[in-house]
């Protein structure tokens, strides 16, 4: 059986993630974290990406979670589980703070480690036949700390509890309602690719600033200066003169991220 594999592609400012363990409906094994971690560091380096869409290979499944199978090797142990831990956290961190906006496009099973991955990115979008689950109860895991805040600030105290205490299975429209995904689309794929390139042709600084602002105010940092800095840095770029020139002439901006 294959291992699964983490693909990045990049099409004019636009990159692509592609979880991809179809034969495992795309569950994360410690290698892939590994991987996933690596291509939002790269992204991160590539100044011509100005915006990211993640999904998962196939329609059957975004991430299901933890590849079980490695439970007993991976995850066997204090000092196992804690470097496990440590580099989930450290990839979802990449993706929630990550350079440029990250949109989710989930079709299929979300469950667990999928769901915080989904829960990491800025923008989150579902398949019709898309279902949702927290299944830590029905396994007997701990979820840490940081997990549980991502959680419970784009689900709310409520939402959350719930959805940890009983280890439910909910559909799209549900997910919807507790604020799981933005919105449910028949084609989740090429609704987030139109996105994401109508996101890349606006003002590049601009859109990393708010992003910078978000994470912010999201962590509570209480030193903003280096936000101060890339909101001043738009009002000094060529960027807001062609915005500017752009408008007064009733034409589409063409903006180069400087």
């Amino acid at each position: 059986m294959s291992e699964g594999r983490i693909d990045l592609s990049v099409q004019g400012h636009v990159a692509q993630v592609t979880i991809d363990d179809v034969t495992r409906h795309n569950a994360m094994s410690l290698s892939m974290w590994t991987a996933l971690l690596a291509a939002f560091e790269e992204i991160d380096r590539r100044t011509d990406v100005r915006v990211c869409v993640l999904r998962g290979a196939g329609e059957k499944s975004f991430v299901s979670g933890a590849n079980i199978s490695e439970f007993e090797t991976q995850r066997n142990a204090e000092a196992s589980v804690a470097h496990y831990n440590d580099m989930v956290m450290r990839t979802q961190q990449a993706l929630f703070r990550c350079r440029v906006p990250v949109i989710a496009a989930i079709s299929g099973i979300c469950y667990g480690g999928g769901l915080g991955l989904a829960l990491s990115c800025d923008l989150r979008y579902a398949a019709p036949h898309s279902r949702f689950r927290m299944p830590a109860a029905r396994l007997g895991l701990g979820y840490d700390i940081e997990n549980m805040k991502s959680i419970l600030s784009n689900l709310g105290p409520q939402a959350t509890a719930e959805a940890f205490y009983t280890a439910r299975v909910y559909d799209a429209q549900s997910a919807q309602a507790m604020g799981m995904v933005l919105a449910v689309v028949d084609d989740v794929f090429a609704h987030c690719t139109a996105l994401a390139h109508e996101i890349a042709a606006n003002a590049p600084l601009t859109i990393q600033a708010a992003k910078k602002t978000l994470v912010a105010l999201a962590e509570d940092k209480e030193d903003m200066t280096s936000v101060e800095t890339a909101i001043d840095a738009c009002f000094k770029s060529t960027d807001y003169a062609e915005g500017r020139l752009a408008f007064a002439q009733k034409r589409s901006p063409q903006f180069t991220g400087q």
